[in-house]
């Protein structure tokens, strides 16, 4: 399901398999790991895979939570998060892909919400493709179970490119990340999401406080 490579903070993600205290126990050491790390800040997912039949009887509403709550760390890491997703891709693997900030897809790649008449996800990456991609994007997908394409997902912005060399892809935007530092993305990160969820008054005291720190670093710069 979650699988580590040589790298500790490069993991792969098979949708084909169901969500399990496994799953939320992974992705909660490797928030440990990158949250530790602090002189490294690019965590890489590989994404693929979607459940061939509908959610397990046995998974809880209390598993659910668990997960979300894991996700919703790793969407907060201070740390870059780059995704290569291929073939297909829902159920965790979906929902883990719409938690990246870089996502760099394969021509193979089609993200499926539900198959056929199967219940949708249980989870909240119904949430995640409305408020990226916009309802009039998601809608057949969300309704009807079509799969985006490749196409479809790099039209949405729901993917940032489409390659047929995801490794030459992945060095690229691995560079690219490395060049903002983790606690600086998060901020940003952070402030971006706000602009979308919160009036400008409430969003008005996190700027500030943003621009404080911005203008002590830079004071703190000139000293030296």
């Amino acid at each position: 399901m979650v699988t580590p490579e040589t790298d500790a903070l490069v993991v792969r993600v098979d949708g084909r398999r169901p969500l399990s205290t496994e799953l939320v126990a992974a992705f909660e050491a490797l928030c440990d790991r990158a949250e530790d790390r602090t002189g490294r800040n690019t965590v890489i997912v590989h994404v693929s895979g979607a459940p061939a039949a509908p959610a397990p009887g046995n998974l809880t509403i209390a598993l659910v939570s668990k997960w979300e709550r894991a996700l919703r760390r790793f969407e907060r890491l201070p740390a870059a998060t780059v995704a290569v997703a291929s073939d297909e891709c829902g159920g965790v693997a979906l929902e883990a892909l719409l938690a990246t900030d870089y996502r760099i897809g394969t021509a193979s790649l089609r993200l499926l919400m539900a198959g056929g008449a199967a219940a949708t996800w249980p989870g909240m990456a119904l949430y995640r493709i409305v408020r990226q991609a916009g309802s009039a994007a998601a809608r057949r997908a969300v309704l009807l179970g079509i799969p985006l394409t490749a196409a479809d997902a790099l039209a949405a912005h729901l993917v940032d490119e489409v390659t047929a060399d995801a490794a030459t892809a992945l060095t690229a935007a691995t560079e690219l990340t490395a060049a903002v530092p983790g606690p600086e993305l998060a901020i940003r990160r952070q402030l971006m999401h706000d602009a979308t969820a919160v009036s400008f008054e409430e969003a008005l005291g996190a700027h500030l406080a943003a621009c404080d720190r911005a203008l002590r670093l830079a004071a703190a710069e000139t000293g030296r």
